[in-house]
Parts: structure tokens; C-alpha cells; sequence
């Protein structure tokens, strides 16, 4: 995962807080609006949308269909919630947050005590190895480096709490008495993706019982299972990651201000990059907690809008090159193949697996987005959730459609797959069999060459 963290970690961008705060309305924008957003991109609007700060609970659009629509499965992706550095800067103190959950600090959520009481009652939980000796929720008063903050658990119990009162109440996915085979379950072994889950899960599933709930293990922040040898998508990330350090090199201004920062911090240049600052300055953005100074200065909002402006040209220059898109399709195959056999499963009227959960990273989500041709969807924030529903008309049972959703934005008609389904079609959701096609032959399309399924893809020579 280090390889992949790497290359995504330039997202990861820091800047001031406004004084005026950020409205609910602001946040929920997924793909760009150029009526509602800024003509320029502003590093701080975009900050704070990559913190999700937990405030009014958002509108979205999971669960809508028409009305002769009847829900049959739902397979959501997260990315676990918000979380202290991974990172130290140089000779600078620690941000102090605190990863006890009180009651008493913002940001709040009701289920927030019964949560850690429910937790602490799951000791004898059987996880997948080695999830069993991981805790349950954070309870370190300074947190430990990659630990999920209470805004991270509160975020996920927002989200369970959100598509309880949709896709449990409203649909009724699963029975009062629903059974363990009725969910499946998959987290990375950090304790941040498992407990992100667990806060889901526990808004999703209030007080639940512990013996129906089982937590797969996932080696690969691709959950790529047993898929996961693959050259020819190491070649793309490689290809990749050259590019981004070509991109960078140009930038003198860029080069400027991380040679600012290494004097105030009082190592070399090159020092200071290694221990990507960024990562540790999102963390006192999020949580309003100033930036380190030191007797030489301080790093200051200037450093991050020229970081800022580079990612985004970063991001632009991405789209063009289309060598993370060739990294996303190979990358991304193993789990979508999957999602679409347990979807195929569920149409032949099997009750297994009907709420899939894959608690992951933003180097899982950020593929996965790309392979479905979401190119312009925002990087994954904190807490982000990409969702897919399998609907079954009530009218013609053997007809089955598909519904994408991305931070409770419906998506779907902006995906390769289905980008075109109006001016072919007459029917108001995308067919199941769109994206089956998608994933099974045509994503490999992108990738030029002959290959059209994934062995082949994975070992073309002519790459």
C-alpha cells in the first residue's frame, strides 16, 4: 500500500479556515457545477470539502428510483473517516487531537456513547485474522499516527444513520431478523478502516449482534483478493509516477516554497519532502488547529495555495495522459468483477450478501471512480461513499438496473457504461446488463491493445 499511498498523497491539500464556516449545501457537490462553485478553483472551498466536517445531516439521493422499482442489493464502498497524520514534520511538535470519544466535544452524534458501549461489549468478536487484534474504536488521549479521530467515527455513524433510514426503513433490504449471510463484510487490516466500518455498520444497524457479524480480511488496498498479480498495471503506476515527478520538477515555484518550508523547519529540502508535510497540515486544517512554527517562522497559507495550484494542474495533466486511467482499469477489475458476480447472484433471487460493506482508502476509491469513467469526480474525502444499487422492476422481474451514487450523488449517467443510455433507450435506469458488459469486455477498450479480459490486459507485451 506505501507504493500507492505515495502516489495519491499529493491530494492531500491544506489550507486556512475561513471565518464564515462552510454550508452543508456547499459540500455535497461531487461532480464541478460551474453555476454554484467559485470560477476559480479555491483551495480553501476545496479543503474543507476533503475534511467532510460532520455538521447538518446532507440530502442525497440514495434509494430514489420509480416507484414500480424494487431495491434488491446494495454494495457500498467508503473511505474510512477522518484520521491523524501518517506523517511527522521535521522537528515540529505534534498536533495534540484527542482520539478518546467524549460526548462533550464537537462534533457530536447521538449514537456516540451507545456506539462505544456497544464496542466494548464485541471483545469476543470473530474477525477474520488479523482483525482480531485490532481495537474497536480509538481511545488513545494523543493519538496514534493513522488513528480515526471521533470526527471520523462520527461521519461513518452518520452514514450508517443515512442509509438506515433509506434502505432500511423506506426499502426494507433486510428482514427484522436478518441473518449474517445476509451481509458481507470487507476492511483493510488498519484499525482506522475497520473501525470506520464498525461505526457504519453501528448506525446502519443499531445494537447489532455480534455473532452475525464478521469482518473479512483485505491484504490490498485494491481488494484485488486472489487477482492481484497484474505487470502491466505496475507498469501504468511507474509510467504514472514518472510523470507526476516530471510535472513537478517544472514547477520552480513549487521547488521555491518547499525549500521556504525546509528552512523554517530547519531540514534539507529533500528531507522535508520525504515526510510530505501536507498529510500533517490537513490534519491541523480539519481540526482548526494552527500550523507549526518554529524560531525560524512559520509555514503559511502562500506555501499552500502554490501545493494547491500544482495539484490541480497535477489533476488536469492526470486526466490528459490517461496512464492512471490504465492504472485504474486493471486496478479496479478485481473488485468491480466482484460486485457484479454478487449482483448476478442476487437477480437469481438468492437472499446471500444483499449489503455488501468495503471499509478502504482513498487509493481504493480513487480507481475505482476513474475505471468508471467518473474522471471528473472529486478525490475521495474523508468518510466519502460510492454506492452501488441493483433494482428490479417490479413489472418485467427478469429486468434488473443498476444505480451509482458518490457522496449521495446520483452518478450513474456520467459513467462510461451509461453515459449514452437516454439517446438509446427510453427506460428510466441504466440496465444491469450495461455494466455487467462494462466490466466483463469494454473497460479494457480504454487500454488499446487486444486484450479484452483481465489476464490478458494484465500481461500484454506491446505495453
Amino acid at each position: 500500500m506505501d507504493v500507492l499511498t505515495a502516489l495519491l498523497l499529493v491530494h492531500l491539500i491544506p489550507v486556512s479556515t475561513p471565518k464564515n464556516g462552510m454550508s452543508s449545501k456547499s459540500r455535497k457537490r461531487i461532480m464541478p457545477d460551474p453555476v454554484t462553485e467559485p470560477p476559480v478553483t479555491d483551495p480553501v472551498y476545496e479543503a474543507l470539502l476533503y475534511c467532510n466536517i460532520p455538521s447538518v445531516a446532507e440530502r442525497s439521493m440514495e434509494g430514489h428510483a420509480p416507484h414500480h422499482f424494487k431495491l434488491v442489493s446494495v454494495h457500498v464502498f467508503i473511505r474510512h473517516g477522518d484520521r491523524y497524520p501518517l506523517y511527522v514534520i521535521p522537528k515540529t511538535k505534534r498536533p495534540e487531537i484527542d482520539c478518546t470519544l467524549v460526548a462533550n466535544r464537537k462534533p457530536y452524534h447521538p449514537k456516540l456513547e451507545a456506539f462505544v458501549s456497544h464496542m466494548s461489549k464485541g471483545s469476543g468478536a470473530s474477525f477474520e485474522s488479523p482483525l482480531n487484534s485490532l481495537p474497536l474504536y480509538p481511545n488513545h488521549p494523543l493519538c496514534e499516527m493513522g488513528e480515526l479521530t471521533q470526527t471520523g467515527v462520527v461521519q461513518h455513524l452518520q452514514n450508517g444513520q443515512l442509509l438506515r433510514d433509506i434502505y432500511l426503513k423506506k426499502h426494507k433490504l433486510l428482514p427484522n431478523d436478518w441473518s449474517a449471510d445476509q451481509l458481507y463484510l470487507e476492511t483493510t487490516g488498519k484499525s482506522r478502516t475497520l473501525q470506520s466500518g464498525l461505526a457504519l455498520l453501528y448506525g446502519f444497524l443499531p445494537d447489532f449482534d455480534w455473532k452475525k457479524i464478521y469482518f473479512r480480511h483485505q491484504p490490498s488496498a485494491l481488494f484485488c483478493s486472489g487477482s492481484c498479480y497484474c505487470p502491466v498495471r505496475n507498469q501504468y503506476l511507474e509510467k504514472e509516477q514518472r510523470r507526476q515527478y516530471l510535472l513537478r520538477l517544472k514547477n520552480s515555484q513549487l521547488e521555491k516554497t518547499y525549500g521556504e518550508m525546509a528552512k523554517i523547519v530547519d531540514v534539507p529540502t529533500k528531507q522535508l519532502r520525504a515526510a510530505n508535510p501536507i498529510d500533517s497540515m490537513l490534519c491541523h486544517f480539519c481540526h482548526n488547529v494552527s500550523f507549526p512554527c518554529t524560531r525560524n517562522g512559520c509555514v503559511d497559507m502562500e506555501h499552500f495555495k502554490v501545493i494547491k495550484t500544482h495539484q490541480i494542474e497535477d489533476e488536469r495533466e492526470r486526466r490528459e495522459k490517461k496512464l492512471y486511467l490504465g492504472y485504474s482499469v486493471l486496478g479496479a477489475h478485481p473488485i468491480l468483477n466482484q460486485t457484479i458476480g454478487r449482483m448476478q447472484r442476487a437477480t437469481e433471487g438468492r437472499k446471500e450478501e444483499l449489503f455488501a460493506l468495503y471499509s478502504a482508502h482513498d487509493v481504493t476509491l480513487s480507481p475505482v471512480l476513474s475505471a468508471l469513467g467518473l474522471s471528473e469526480a472529486r478525490f475521495p474525502r474523508f468518510a466519502a461513499r460510492l454506492i452501488f444499487e441493483l433494482w428490479q422492476d417490479r413489472g418485467k422481474p427478469s429486468e434488473h438496473s443498476v444505480r451509482i451514487l458518490y457522496n449521495g450523488v446520483d452518478v450513474t449517467f456520467h459513467t462510461s457504461f451509461c453515459q449514452d443510455h437516454h439517446k438509446r433507450s427510453p427506460k428510466p435506469m441504466c440496465p444491469l446488463e450495461n455494466l455487467v458488459r462494462f466490466v466483463k469486455r469494454d473497460m479494457f477498450v480504454a487500454l488499446g491493445g487486444s486484450g479484452t479480459n483481465y489476464y490478458d490486459a494484465c500481461h500484454r507485451e506491446e505495453f
